[in-house]
């Protein structure tokens, strides 16, 4: 289920993951953290930031960007610098990928990529 959450948190998520979110997805979050998205050829969960607000953010923000993406980061095939942002439950994730001049810690692109755990 998505709920709100602040600037403050998706700031530490990002000082965590060493990335600037893109402000598309900066804003979404603070709207709506989580939740789903529909896309043409799948249904995802989009990964939120940790809100430690109240037990029920922090219980709701479990699986949040940071943790997903330490996990991610280690599957071979990861791309260096992706950041994960959805899974489709299934294995594969949608990714934000870093600009092209910042390197593999600076501001993210806005452009959202599909990785596939199979083929990578």
């Amino acid at each position: 289920m998505a709920f709100p959450t602040t600037e403050s948190h998706i700031e530490a998520a990002e000082r965590e993951l060493g990335v600037r979110l893109p402000r598309e997805f900066r804003e979404r979050l603070v709207a709506r953290n989580g939740g789903e998205l529909t896309t043409a050829g799948d249904d995802w969960q989009v990964f939120p930031v940790f809100d430690s607000t109240n037990r029920k953010t922090a219980s709701r923000s479990a699986g949040h960007i940071v943790l997903e993406n330490r996990s991610a980061r280690g599957w071979e095939g990861f791309p260096p610098g992706a950041v994960a942002i959805a899974s489709n439950g299934s294995g594969d994730l949608l990714v934000l990928m870093p600009k092209m001049s910042s390197g593999p810690l600076g501001p993210l692109g806005p452009q959202v990529f599909v990785w596939n755990h199979e083929t990578r």
